[in-house]
């Protein structure tokens, strides 16, 4: 299966997990999901209390530079370890 392919069924199957991933995980999912598909963060990060902006942005923020591949095949990773 094409690594699109494989990323897209990832991105499916993490929303039939049995039980909720750590807050840790959910953000790695979501950096490497933003990752994989736009590509390096862009604008400023969110600042006052906007607690979970800012983890979210970090979160992508510091995937700066990876590929989108290697992006999906960490994300296919997380989500196949988090199944298992």
């Amino acid at each position: 299966m094409e690594l699109h392919e494989t990323f897209q069924n990832a991105t499916e199957r993490v929303h039939s997990l049995e039980k909720r991933p750590s807050n840790e995980n959910l953000l790695k999912m979501y950096g490497l999901y933003k990752q994989a598909t736009e590509g390096d963060v862009v604008g400023d990060r969110p600042g006052g209390f906007d607690f979970k902006g800012i983890a979210k942005y970090d979160s992508w923020a510091s995937l700066r530079g990876t590929s989108k591949e290697i992006a999906m095949q960490h994300y296919i990773d997380l989500v196949n370890s988090l199944i298992e």
